[in-house]
């Protein structure tokens, strides 16, 4: 039987580097790199306006990803994830994934202080001004409000 390719998944606070880390840890790793904020410009251009939005728009792309990236992994391939993991329902959602199909997973909590979050995100908006609307410091306190720091219970195959 075929070895499993490796999910990596990331959790942290917008503006923590998830995006950038991931990106560094696919071409490190020769792997697949799945971003959510690319698919959901390129499938919903213009429609995220609001956490709202971005809640509405990224429930509906989960199926399509789940059977995507189930069938990477399938193949032996790595697959690194910028997907937030910052909920405990989000890390499950991954876990499922991986339980499914009996694949390997790696997750990385990046600890960031708010204020390096909050520069973070300042330096994107002048970086990216079509984020410019999203990434605020509005949104990143109601974002906030829902991030749950992740727990050794939960069964996460933690990284450093």
């Amino acid at each position: 039987m075929k070895e499993k390719g490796c999910l990596v998944f990331f959790c942290g606070k917008m503006g923590a580097g998830k995006s950038t880390q991931a990106k560094q840890m696919a071409e490190k790793r020769n792997a697949v790199l799945l971003s959510e904020d690319v698919w959901l410009a390129e499938l919903y251009p213009n429609l995220i306006l609001s956490f709202k939005d971005y809640l509405t728009y990224s429930a509906r792309l989960k199926p399509l990803i789940r059977e995507h990236v189930q069938n990477i992994l399938s193949t032996g391939t790595n697959v690194v994830m910028d997907f937030p993991a910052n909920t405990v329902v989000q890390r499950k959602w991954f876990l499922s994934l991986v339980a499914a199909i009996n694949a390997p997973h790696e997750f990385f909590y990046l600890e960031v202080s708010d204020e390096q979050c909050l520069k973070r995100i300042a330096q994107r908006r002048k970086e990216e001004p079509t984020r410019a609307a999203f990434d605020t410091e509005s949104v990143f306190h109601q974002v906030t409000k829902y991030f749950e720091v992740p727990t050794l219970e939960e069964g996460l195959n933690w990284r450093d």
